[in-house]
């Protein structure tokens, strides 16, 4: 839409409950009654705020209890739920909840719940992760570019099958990498058996993984890394960090026959992405 004739200000968005976010071409801004009804809607005398159409009582109901608490200027898309962001021009693109943000220059990825960053131009691109953004927001050290993480990660295996671990645990959610970057990686990892035909309850074993994975420009992924058991007792099985399927990663454990054993990853991760050039 272009801007009306002595108007600064245009539509950028209509939230579900009708209400209209209006944006001066950077920032998201609230309209006064002029400039509201200039574009034809319909201004709220008691609320103050510029609608497209008016929410019935139903989703008046249905979202009832979202709650977002939102300080200092961002982009946020619809459907969040939530979410907490205080600092300056965070993104956050939608589907999001449960989030916590501070900072400035943050970008949650669309869909991604139950996160959080911290410092500035962190990339938020997992479920579960926290995020400190160590970027300065520059042409050269963009969004992403340099950034710390810590993900959980969890699973249970019967048998002898390689299996990777999932984020929560939920079978469905992985690690994503960048492209053209650098992965270094410390992983903590507890195998804690509770039965099987060969199992028996109580054994375990610790183990902690170091290395770096180099992601290509294609997500060809090199890796260099080595283990460390710091304490078992019985039967249990091995670790390592590998490749999910293009971009994500995994801890993956292969477990023992007949044995039941339940797994748990605490990934420390350290990021470093070149934007100007790829390898």
């Amino acid at each position: 839409m272009e801007y009306k004739k002595g108007h600064k200000i245009k539509p950028k968005k209509t939230l579900v409950n009708g209400r209209v976010i209006f944006t001066d071409g950077t920032n998201d801004v609230s309209p006064n009654q002029v400039s509201c009804e200039a574009y034809g809607y319909k201004w709220n005398r008691k609320n103050n705020t510029c609608s497209a159409f008016n929410s019935n009582f139903k989703i008046n109901k249905l979202f009832k209890n979202t709650t977002n608490t939102i300080t200092g200027k961002h982009d946020i898309a619809g459907a969040t739920e939530n979410i907490f962001v205080s600092g300056q021009k965070n993104t956050i693109k939608g589907q999001n909840k449960n989030l916590l943000i501070s900072g400035s220059g943050h970008e949650v990825d669309n869909g991604v719940n139950n996160a959080s960053a911290s410092g500035a131009y962190g990339k938020v691109k997992t479920q579960g992760q926290i995020v400190i953004g160590g970027g300065i927001g520059t042409s050269d050290y963009p969004l992403g570019n340099n950034q710390t993480s810590i993900i959980q990660l969890g699973g249970i295996t019967t048998n002898a099958s390689a299996t990777d671990l999932t984020i929560h645990g939920d079978e469905t959610n992985y690690i994503t990498v960048q492209n053209n970057s650098i992965l270094g990686f410390e992983v903590k990892v507890i195998g804690l058996c509770y039965g099987g035909s060969s199992g028996t309850a109580g054994d375990y074993i610790y183990t902690e993984i170091k290395g770096a994975v180099k992601v290509d420009n294609g997500f060809n992924l090199t890796w260099s890394q080595s283990s460390t058991t710091i304490a078992s007792v019985g039967t249990t099985g091995t670790v390592q960090m590998a490749a999910v399927t293009d971009p994500y990663i995994s801890v993956e454990v292969t477990g023992t026959a007949n044995v039941n054993i339940e797994w748990f990853a605490s990934v420390q991760t350290t990021e470093n992405k070149l934007y100007s050039v790829t390898f």
